[in-house]
């Protein structure tokens, strides 16, 4: 289950970072055969992101099949968690139906994860954390995702009014799953899954990051550039590959900023300050 424990919401002024891409456009075809008289339209509630997040120190195992995808040394790391919502305010449902199927078909949409034995959904977002003084770029921990209704969507968002959900069931090798998100419901990813969350220390390789102000961008159905032999299932107007159909792309983005204190501590900084450290570590 994605969500696992209840979280609190705490008010704090951030100030928001904003950026600016270009229009695109969706020219393929459906993603599958199921029938539909419109087209998805997924954006990111910069709002969750912006409320849900903790720089803290914690141990992480490595049992954790966070670590062992992520390439990450075991123990006492500084982190970063947040949790990310990506709502589908189109009028039609993002349907994606049962892993096993696509990879029977050999459609390049997802890929098996031998840690916890079940299917990774590719390039369905992209972490970001960036330094606004350099534009250096660390990437999260995150490998995979896994597509269900898990929230519906408030009225304000604008959108479809939520049905019922359609989509529970992520499945598993042999295991059929029934992934997807249905118009006016949203997918949340909570801060306590496996991977949402930087390295801050250095512990994955990747530069240490500095005490400062930071971006933590996020990016639903980002563009991509296909490598040799790899699917490229629809193409927006600029040439850049997608694994998923849209109505448009220009909204698929959600950032806020962030300060990372020298000294977090275990309890943490940030508005989930004192959230629980959870051993094992849930997935999704």
């Amino acid at each position: 289950m994605k969500r696992l424990i209840p979280i609190f919401l705490v008010s704090i002024c951030i100030v928001m970072a904003v950026v600016v891409f270009p229009q695109l456009t969706a020219t393929s075809t459906p993603l599958t055969t199921a029938a539909s008289a419109g087209m998805p339209d997924l954006i990111v509630r910069s709002d969750v992101l912006r409320d849900h997040w903790l720089v803290r120190v914690e141990n992480l195992p490595a049992s954790f099949c966070s670590v062992e995808e992520g390439g990450i040394t075991p123990g006492q790391r500084t982190l970063i968690r947040f949790t990310v919502t990506t709502p589908n305010v189109g009028d039609a449902d993002v349907f994606v139906g049962d892993p096993n199927d696509h990879v029977a078909a050999n459609d390049g949409l997802f890929e098996f994860a031998t840690c916890h034995e079940h299917y990774h959904f590719r390039h369905y977002a992209l972490y970001q954390l960036i330094d606004p003084n350099t534009g250096f770029i660390w990437k999260a921990a995150k490998r995979g995702f896994c597509m269900l209704d898990t929230d519906p969507n408030p009225q304000w968002l604008g959108g479809p009014v939520p049905g019922p959900g359609q989509y529970r069931n992520c499945g598993a090798l042999g295991i059929a799953g029934n992934q997807g998100i249905s118009a006016g419901w949203a997918d949340t990813y909570n801060l306590h899954l496996g991977g949402q969350y930087f390295v801050l220390d250095g512990g994955d390789g990747q530069p240490v990051v500095p005490a400062g102000t930071y971006i933590l961008r996020i990016t639903v159905n980002p563009p991509f550039v296909a490598k040799k032999n790899e699917p490229c299932p629809f193409k927006d107007t600029n040439g850049f590959c997608h694994q998923l159909p849209e109505s448009n792309y220009d909204n698929n983005v959600g950032q806020t900023t962030i300060n990372i204190p020298n000294r977090p501590g275990r309890t943490g900084v940030g508005p989930e300050a004192g959230s629980p450290h959870l051993d094992p570590e849930p997935i999704d």
